[in-house]
């Protein structure tokens, strides 16, 4: 297997890991309803699904998990 002739300085190592790093995620208030969400994903304020800033879905509930297959055989 090989192996590097010389040792690699630190110098060297942080230049080549300078772009290893974490972005926070972008948050934003909305005009309309003054929630903090994510951008382009659509949130729910008061049992409605905003996306855009509008009204998505009215009286929105999530879809419960499919239930697991029952061997009833």
């Amino acid at each position: 297997m090989a192996h590097p002739k010389r040792r690699q300085s630190s110098t060297r190592r942080d230049k080549r890991r300078t772009h290893d790093k974490l972005t926070p995620k972008a948050i934003t208030i909305c005009a309309n309803t003054g929630e903090l969400h994510l951008r382009h994903k659509a949130y729910v304020v008061d049992g409605d699904l905003y996306l855009h800033g509008k009204v998505a879905i009215k009286d929105y509930a999530p879809v419960a998990a499919a239930a697991p297959a029952s061997d009833e055989e």
